[in-house]
């Protein structure tokens, strides 16, 4: 029995984990619906939310459009969302993303 609940929270974590990915992001100038937080990214669907981190901050923001269109970067955030993660005055930061 302990070992059928041990390989089914392995097998939870490891999906989990699968779908983090790290990397640059950068900010946009659009804003969502009354300063909701927004991001593009490439591949996640539109409407779905994503746990973005940067040192120690974390948000959660919803998927409205594509991109970024510029190599290395892995998510472009609102302005409103760059702004609580405290990424706006550095313009690009690496951050985790789930």
């Amino acid at each position: 029995m302990k070992t059928a609940v041990a390989s089914a929270a392995m097998l939870l974590f490891a999906t989990c984990m699968a779908k983090a990915e790290s990397g640059l992001a950068s900010y946009y100038g659009g804003i969502g619906k009354h300063g909701e937080m927004t991001c593009a990214h490439r591949s996640r669907p539109f409407g779905s939310m994503i746990t973005v981190s940067y040192r120690g901050r974390t948000i959660q923001c919803r998927v409205n459009d594509r991109g970024p269109f510029v190599r290395g970067r892995i998510i472009d955030v609102s302005t409103t969302a760059a702004k609580a993660l405290g990424i706006l005055q550095l313009g690009v930061a690496h951050v985790v993303i789930e």
